[in-house]
C-alpha cells in the first residue's frame, strides 16, 4: 500500500522479488472478462462449426500469448518496462513511433473496458432496483470503475499483482457458478460453412483479439522478478496465464451459439446485458461484480502499462502522475462514449485491427533483436533509459515501416472510413472473399518484419545498444 517510484529505471536488485508462477495472476485476472464470450461468438460468426472455432480459437490465444511470454524474458533479464526496451531495435527517437501507438491502444482499450463495466453495472442494477433512473446507473457504475481504476495504476505493481491474484480466485469461482447455471442454453449445432480462408481467418482474428494487444505490455510484469528467474518459466506462466482462463470462455461462447443462437448473437453486442438475461435473479449481484471486475482488471494492466508508455516517449513525468493523465484521458473518453457517441466504439474496434498489424510487427523486431543481439548473457546498454542513447536505428525503424504498411495492405475493414486506408495491396475480388476475411496481413507483418530486421542488422554496421 505505498507508491511505487520506479518508472521505467532498471528496478535496484534488491527490489526484484518472486518467482515466474506469480506471473500466471495478472495475465489471467485481466483476461477472465465475460467479453472472452463475445470472442467466441465473434469467431463462430466467420462461418465456423463448434469444434473449428475452439480449435482455431484457441490457438490463436496460445501463438499470440506465446509471443507476449517471450517478450517477458526480457523484463526480467533488464528489470526494464516493455516499450523502454524497444529503444535497443528502434533508437532512442525512432522508438517514439512504436511508443505512441502503443500508448494510443492502452488508452484506448482502458476506455473501452471502463465503458463495458459501467454499462453491464447498469443494466444489471436496472434489473435488481428498477427504481434508479438509466442514466443515474450508468454515471455511478462509470465514477466507481474509473475511481478503482486509477487508484490502483497510481499504486503501482506490488498492488496490481496482489489486486490480480485474488480477483482471479473470484473471478474462477463465480465464472463455474455461472456456467453451470448456463449449461442447459449450451449445444454444439452449428455447420461449418466457410471454407479453409475462414480457418486461417480466426486464428488470425483470435490472436487480435487476444495476446497481439498485450506484446507492448509483456515485460512490464515481469521485471520485477530476480534477474536470475528461468526464462522459459517466464514465458510459460505469462503464456498460461494469458491464453488458458480465456480460453475456457471463448468455448463457452462457441457452445452458447451452438445452443442458443438468439442469445449469441445479442451477446456479441452486449456481452453483459445479453448474458444476464437468463440468469435468475439471486445472482445477479455475484454476476455484476464479475462482470466488472473482468473489465476493471484489464483495466488495471491498461492503465499501468500505458504510464510506462508515456514515460518511454520521453515525457518528463513521474510514474504516478503519468497515470493520473492517464485516467482523465479514460474518464473524458469514457464519457464521450456513454452520453454523446453512438458509432466509435465500432470505428475503434476497426482501427485496432491496424494496431494489431503495428504490434505485430513491432513484437518480430523486439524478438529477433533480443535472440540475435541479446543471447549468451549480453544484456541491454543503461544508455537506453536516458536522451543520450543512439537516435535511430535503421534496421529496426525500416523494417517496421515496410512491414506495417504491406501488413495493413492485406487487412480488411467493415468500418467505411478505415476501409479506405487499408487492403490497398488487394483487389476487390481479394477483399470480398476468404482471403480479406483473414486479414492475413498481421501474419505477413510479424514474418517479415522479423526477417527483414535480421538481414538488415546482420549486414547493417552495428552501434552498441
Amino acid at each position: 500500500m505505498t507508491v511505487e517510484q520506479n518508472g521505467i529505471n532498471a528496478v535496484p536488485a534488491a527490489e526484484r522479488h518472486g518467482k515466474p508462477s506469480d506471473l500466471f495472476w495478472p495475465w489471467a485476472g485481466s483476461n477472465l472478462s465475460l467479453f472472452g464470450v463475445a470472442f467466441g461468438v465473434y469467431i463462430v460468426g466467420l462461418g465456423l462449426g463448434v469444434f473449428p472455432a475452439i480449435i482455431t480459437g484457441a490457438l490463436g490465444y496460445a501463438l499470440s500469448f506465446g509471443l507476449v511470454g517471450l517478450v517477458a524474458i526480457a523484463g526480467t533479464r533488464s528489470g526494464v518496462p516493455t516499450m523502454t526496451l524497444g529503444r535497443a531495435p528502434f533508437g532512442y527517437q525512432g522508438n517514439k513511433l512504436p511508443a505512441v501507438l502503443s500508448y494510443i491502444s492502452n488508452v484506448g482499450w482502458e476506455i473501452v473496458l471502463v465503458t463495458l463495466s459501467a454499462q453491464g453495472g447498469a443494466a444489471i442494477l436496472n434489473r435488481v432496483a428498477p427504481g434508479i433512473p438509466g442514466t443515474t446507473a450508468v454515471a455511478v457504475c462509470f465514477a466507481v470503475a474509473a475511481l478503482v481504476v486509477i487508484v490502483v495504476g497510481v499504486y503501482g505493481h506490488a498492488l496490481i499483482m496482489a489486486v490480480q491474484r485474488y480477483l482471479t480466485y473470484a473471478f474462477v469461482v463465480l465464472t463455474v457458478v455461472y456456467m453451470i447455471l448456463m449449461a442447459p442454453r449450451l449445444g454444439t449445432t452449428l455447420d461449418t460453412t466457410a471454407g479453409p480462408g475462414a480457418w486461417v481467418g480466426a486464428v488470425i482474428f483470435a490472436m487480435t483479439l487476444l495476446g497481439l494487444g498485450w506484446v507492448n505490455c509483456g515485460a512490464d510484469y515481469s521485471r520485477y522478478l530476480p534477474a536470475d528467474s528461468k526464462p522459459s518459466s517466464v514465458a510459460l506462466w505469462t503464456a498460461v496465464g494469458g491464453a488458458v482462463p480465456p480460453m475456457v470462455l471463448l468455448a463457452f461462447g462457441v457452445l452458447l451459439a451452438g445452443g442458443d443462437a438468439k442469445l449469441a448473437e445479442a451477446a456479441g453486442a452486449d456481452p453483459v446485458g445479453a448474458l444476464a438475461s437468463a440468469l435468475p435473479t439471486w445472482f445477479l449481484l455475484p454476476y455484476l461484480l464479475t462482470a466488472i471486475g473482468g473489465f476493471l482488471a484489464g483495466a488495471i494492466m491498461d492503465i499501468y502499462s500505458s504510464g510506462l508508455s508515456m514515460l518511454a516517449l520521453g515525457v518528463p513525468i513521474k510514474r504516478h502522475y503519468a497515470v493520473l493523465v492517464d485516467g482523465a484521458l479514460m474518464v473524458l473518453g469514457g464519457y464521450y462514449l456513454l452520453f454523446v457517441s453512438a458509432s466509435f466504439l465500432a470505428t475503434f474496434q476497426a482501427f485496432l485491427a491496424i494496431i494489431g498489424v503495428v504490434m505485430a510487427a513491432w513484437v518480430a523486431v523486439f524478438l529477433v533483436d533480443m535472440w540475435r543481439w541479446r543471447a549468451g548473457g549480453r544484456s541491454y546498454d543503461e544508455r537506453l533509459l536516458r536522451p543520450g542513447a543512439p537516435a535511430l536505428n535503421w534496421p529496426g525503424v525500416i523494417s517496421l515501416v515496410l512491414a506495417s504498411i504491406v501488413g495493413i495492405g492485406l487487412i480488411t475493414s467493415l468500418d467505411p472510413n478505415i476501409a479506405r486506408v487499408v487492403g490497398f495491396l488487394m483487389s476487390d475480388q481479394l477483399k470480398a472473399g476468404t482471403f480479406g476475411a483473414a486479414n492475413i496481413g498481421v501474419v505477413v507483418a510479424l514474418v517479415l518484419a522479423g526477417i527483414l530486421y535480421y538481414v538488415i542488422s546482420t549486414l547493417a554496421p552495428r552501434q552498441k545498444s
